[in-house]
């Protein structure tokens, strides 16, 4: 009789064990056989050995067995970084900071049976809740109910008027919902759940298994981990434009927090940020010039930041595109910014230029983790950085900057740190620019394609083409569906639309799923919504749109 202990991989929880016995008592030879979820092992006794390509041949995709090291279970450990161990052990794990890849990984982490450490410096919830989502959401939500309150298609049948905007009482109501959001979503979480510790105190790490923990009141702490997660997040960027530390600029945080709604306001930056706040500000009642260095969202498809300069040069907002900020005064309560094209002043200047990592306080270089660019955390596909243990998410890592890309790094960062094998798929990932119109990406732009040396074949659908726009008398923007030449397979969508960003999940799935432009334009779509002008796109690969009856098929 042969016995052999293999360590398992991809496994989740105990049905997974449940699931992989099953597969291998299917293979013959296999007289016993008995896999531990918590040791992450199968034990198989057979007559004669089995080669382990035809055990693994057996399983479901989602598992992979693999030879155990020689220093046994608790040495070197197997492809997911995951260390087999005695299930009276629990693992430790520490998770850097409690945003949303650092909440997805604890909680996640805690439901495998790990016990859970979280470290907060600062306050709990991170970006999203505080200072980013949250309430840049509500305050550009209150900014489009004063817009249409003031103009809108119908106003020939209806009235109008300037609304009255008292910011305080606006921006008291932003808070409330913040805080309730933070005290149910973060703080009742962590209290909750009896795996998962809060430590309040500033980390950095000693060496792979240990962290020094500062303590607010001066104290500190040594804290060894098996795996920890960097999940500190990122902060607003600034340049270093010259006389501009000494001002007093504000960043997304403190347009945010402010209480008055300035005169004139100056926006140096022609990204997501910036183009947001830019907007929401001048429906509220403030004067504003964006100041862009290159055009508006200068690395989606020209297309879309020709569409927002023109919506938003009809909104009155004023637009320098191709200015370059030299020099940054405060001067007898006003900003003067020095650009290549002359002086622009106005009572409040907002940077909006980018984020950075924070990173910069836990000694990374000291114990062999690399960082790129600004302090960036590189991370493979399983989120583990050059440090096996050590797991990295969110906007600290080399990521795309999303919440929700930052909450599915931190969860499948969580299944490998306790055994499992998830890796992280943004080839359909989505993104959404909450400007009014709204600009939805997903997936490959033509010269991304042609990057890629894809050929492709495109085409743009204006939203007069769209019933749901023609009725709201609302037809600013387009749909653009990005194909493969000869396959009709869809590689990306480009949207600037009305509520676009209810409308780009649809394209994710049919990219996520390999769908075909055919495809696509065969399925049933409500009539009369936004979503539908992705059929319409759709079907101008092989009819003519505007031949067909409304609902047309």
């Amino acid at each position: 009789m042969t016995e052999v202990t293999l360590g398992v991989t991809g496994m989740t929880c105990s049905a997974c064990a449940h699931h992989v016995e099953r597969a291998l008592k299917s293979v013959p030879g296999v007289e016993k056989i008995k896999v531990d979820y918590p040791e992450a092992v199968a034990r198989i006794e057979s007559q004669t050995g089995i080669a382990l390509e035809i055990l693994n041949r057996a399983l479901p995709k989602a598992y992979a067995l693999s030879p155990i090291p020689t220093q046994g279970l608790h040495g070197a450990r197997p492809h997911s970084g995951f260390v087999p161990r005695n299930s009276e052990q629990p693992l430790k794990i520490a998770v850097i900071g409690t945003g949303g890849a650092a909440m997805a990984a604890a909680i996640t982490a805690a439901e495998q049976g790990a016990k859970v450490t979280v470290i907060e410096r600062g306050t709990i919830g991170g970006t999203c809740v505080n200072t980013g989502c949250v309430p840049s959401k509500i305050m550009i939500r209150a900014a489009h109910i004063a817009h249409l309150r003031k103009e809108s298609p119908f106003d020939a049948g209806m009235s109008a008027a300037m609304p009255k905007v008292d910011r305080k009482t606006l921006l008291a109501q932003q808070q409330a919902r913040v805080e309730e959001l933070r005290t149910a979503k973060y703080e009742a979480v962590i209290e909750g759940n009896p795996n998962i510790t809060l430590l309040r105190g500033e980390a950095s790490f000693l060496d792979a298994k240990t962290l020094l923990i500062k303590w607010r009141d001066g104290g500190e702490q040594r804290f060894v981990f098996d795996r920890a997660l960097i999940a500190t997040g990122a902060r607003p960027a600034v340049p270093p434009t010259p006389g501009l530390k000494d001002t007093p600029y504000w960043t997304s945080t403190q347009a945010l927090e402010s209480d008055t709604l300035p005169p004139r306001l100056l926006v140096i930056g022609s990204s997501v940020v910036a183009l947001e706040l830019a907007q929401a500000y001048a429906r509220l009642g403030s004067r504003v010039t964006i100041i862009a260095r290159s055009t508006l969202l200068s690395h989606e498809d020209p297309a879309i930041g020709e569409a927002l300069l023109e919506i938003f040069r009809a909104e009155g907002i004023e637009v320098l595109t191709r200015t370059q900020s030299e020099s940054v005064a405060y001067v007898n309560g006003d900003f003067v910014v020095h650009t290549n094209h002359g002086d622009v002043r106005g009572e409040r200047l907002l940077i909006a230029t980018g984020r950075a990592p924070n990173t910069e306080g836990l000694d990374l270089d000291a114990i062999g983790v690399k960082t790129g660019k600004g302090g960036v955390v590189a991370v493979n596909d399983h989120l583990q950085t050059s440090i096996p243990n050590i797991y990295a998410a969110g906007d600290c890592t080399d990521q795309p900057q999303f919440v929700y890309v930052a909450a599915a790094g931190g969860s499948r960062a969580a299944t490998n740190m306790t055994g499992g094998n998830a890796t992280l798929d943004l080839r359909s990932m989505p993104a959404v620019v909450f400007t009014d119109p709204q600009v939805a990406t997903v997936g490959l732009s033509e010269a991304e394609a042609h990057l890629k040396a894809i050929e492709t074949d495109s085409r743009v659908l204006s939203l007069d083409n769209v019933p749901r726009a023609l009725v709201n008398f609302d037809t600013r923007g387009f749909i653009k569906i990005v194909a493969e030449a000869g396959t009709g397979r869809i590689l990306g969508v480009q949207a600037v639309a009305a509520e676009a960003g209810e409308l780009i999940q649809t394209a994710a799935l049919a990219i996520h799923y390999n769908m075909t432009v055919a495809d696509l334009g065969a399925q049933l779509f409500p009539y009369l919504t936004m979503v539908e002008g992705l059929k319409l796109c759709a079907q101008t690969f092989f009819k003519d749109v505007k031949q067909l009856s409304c609902c047309a098929a």
